[in-house]
């Protein structure tokens, strides 16, 4: 089985969700030219990053009346998408969120669970925690989803792993920080190396787009990207450049990559569940 993926690496207008709405769609128009069956938004791609005291304004509740999810409704019976979005849920809580549109219909959110509140970030005054981390069925197989901060934790990429995704959807909007020794952006080359520890040691795709632009001070990178079950990249978009990348997947890869490589199959969640209880018990002594 094959899949075309498209990564959306897009510069969203802050606060802007009319202006966005107009971006997404002219991609998914692009898209659809390419055969596109996938199309991957970056995290807040609908809102722009830096939205703070804006939450409110932009958030979205996922009511079918509502007109930006019924525009998004309508286009995913075109391709299958992931949106970024301020989700608004039905006790007016905010968070950032993914959502997965397939035929018309709403597949799954992911609230994003770790919210970054130290440094340049200020996340946690602003949004409310996610507090699951789920696969879901697709027309492509089981996909899972994070958002940035979500991949620099181990824990929620395991869980997905387990819980039978074969197909990461990593979003975010990393913004620009350091240089190595090489004029390599430190931040891009942390993110790369996670991507590629992941595909190789869970055996899966995995899809990240980056968002580019300016905000405030921030300069996000892009460097959007697809590794390969055994940890290769597949396609990698430009640095700092709004971009449509496409690249079509041989999911059947996967089948190959686990009989060389049966680490899934060897994975013993037992084991992780007993002595993650023995050490919390031993940390509420």
């Amino acid at each position: 089985m094959r899949l075309t993926v498209g990564l959306a690496q897009i510069y969203p207008k802050l606060g802007d969700v009319a202006a966005n709405l107009d971006k997404h769609l002219e991609y998914i128009d692009r898209a659809a030219e390419q055969d596109v069956q996938l199309l991957v938004f970056p995290e807040l791609s609908l809102t722009g990053y830096q939205v703070q005291d804006l939450v409110p304004e932009v958030a979205i509740p996922t009511e079918k009346d509502h007109p930006v999810y019924k525009r998004l409704l309508e286009a995913s019976h075109h391709m299958d998408l992931v949106i970024g979005f301020v989700h608004e849920d039905e006790r007016r809580r905010f968070y950032i969120a993914s959502m997965y549109l397939s035929g018309g219909e709403l597949l799954h959110i992911h609230h994003k669970i770790y919210l970054p509140t130290y440094a340049m970030f200020d996340e946690g005054r602003f949004f409310a925690a996610g507090e699951n981390v789920r696969a879901f069925n697709t027309p492509f197989g089981r996909v899972g989803m994070l958002i940035c901060e979500d991949f620099w934790h181990m824990s929620p990429a395991y869980l997905l792993w387990l819980d039978g995704a074969d197909i990461f959807i990593f979003t975010s909007a990393s913004p620009s920080r350091g240089l190595d020794s090489h004029d390599r952006l430190l931040s891009s080359r942390w993110v790369e190396l996670v991507n590629q520890a992941y595909g190789s040691m869970f055996t899966s795709y995995v899809i990240h787009v980056n968002r580019v632009g300016y905000e405030d001070g921030k300069n996000f990178w892009g460097g959007s990207s697809i590794v390969n079950p055994d940890g290769d990249f597949l396609t990698h978009g430009h640095y700092f450049d709004e971009m449509l990348i496409t690249q079509t997947l041989d999911l059947n890869q996967l089948h190959r990559t686990r009989t060389r490589l049966p680490l899934l199959r060897d994975e013993r969640p037992e084991l992780v569940q007993r002595e993650l209880n023995r050490i919390l018990n031993m940390q509420s002594e």
